[in-house]
């Protein structure tokens, strides 16, 4: 918590000797009161600015340095070019890529999905397997065990992103934003495996 111009001026004035000389030098309209009077607002100004400062050490609420965050985490990335434009989605992509640990499974994708700002399921496919699959239940697949190697990830709708009070600009972001998953598919084909076959699949 900030100190105000109010407490650094009162511990500057408590500092000064004791003494009648200097009880008055301690009264409003005395030149060293005005003296310290201009440098508390100077202290309050450089506690502020250190508040400050520790916000922007965060990445979920920089603002001041997000392009110096951005530059460090290699973005914009090809993917997020000419869609992660507003403060919210630079946060969440910048969120993103620092935190995303890696990974091969359908929860890891969908789990950055969800940090980007989109709701997917992911369909895995298995191949009809003597003694496993049940005759009229699990379906025979043309493309026999490769079928394993085959994706379908079912887009449950677009990103909405609304203005929202102490997170968006005004005057900049729009009061509602909707991006369809372009930059999504754009993540996942990036960092895919090179055996696995995506279909994207966007749900009306």
């Amino acid at each position: 918590m900030s100190h105000s111009a109010s407490d650094y001026l009162f511990g500057l004035l408590t500092l000064l000797p004791q003494g009648t000389l200097w009880d008055d030098l301690r009264q409003p309209g005395s030149g060293l009161y005005e003296i310290f009077d201009a440098l508390s607002q100077t202290f309050m100004r450089f506690d502020q600015r250190c508040d400050d400062l520790r916000n922007e050490l965060d990445p979920r609420y920089t603002d001041e340095l997000l392009s110096d965050w951005e530059l460090f985490a290699g973005l914009p990335d090809p993917c997020a070019v000419g869609l992660a434009t507003t403060l919210q989605t630079r946060r969440a992509d910048l969120v993103s890529k620092l935190t995303s640990p890696g990974g091969q499974t359908p929860a890891f994708y969908i789990a950055l999905a969800t940090a980007m700002g989109y709701s997917i399921q992911i369909i895995n496919y298995s191949p009809f397997v003597c003694g496993i699959g049940q005759c009229g239940v699990t379906p025979l697949m043309s493309h026999g065990h490769q079928v394993r190697d085959y994706w379908t990830i079912k887009i449950l709708g677009p990103r909405v992103t609304y203005f929202r009070c102490g997170e968006s600009e005004c005057g900049i972001d729009s009061l509602t934003k909707i991006d369809i998953a372009q930059d999504l598919e754009c993540r996942i084909n990036h960092i895919n495996q090179a055996h696995k076959v995506l279909n994207f699949l966007y749900e009306a």
